[in-house]
């Protein structure tokens, strides 16, 4: 495996806060508030301390959704 392998954020299961600020267009603070308020939902994953979007479940989440 290459130390230097990249990973296109529309390839990846999951993403980082930073990485779906980046993908969704939504700011880092509003996913961290929806993350705590959505803690149950099946587009989180913890990861110890870090949290982590499932990609395709979230744009799920964002097709359902009126406003976020």
């Amino acid at each position: 495996m290459k130390d230097n392998l990249v990973v296109p954020l529309c390839e990846k299961y999951t993403l980082s806060i930073p990485e779906a600020s980046a993908y969704f267009g939504i700011c880092e603070k509003k996913l961290y508030k929806i993350v705590n308020e959505h803690s149950d939902a099946d587009f989180i994953l913890c990861n110890g301390s870090k949290y982590l979007i499932k990609r395709k479940k979230f744009e799920q989440y964002i097709d359902d959704a009126y406003s976020i």
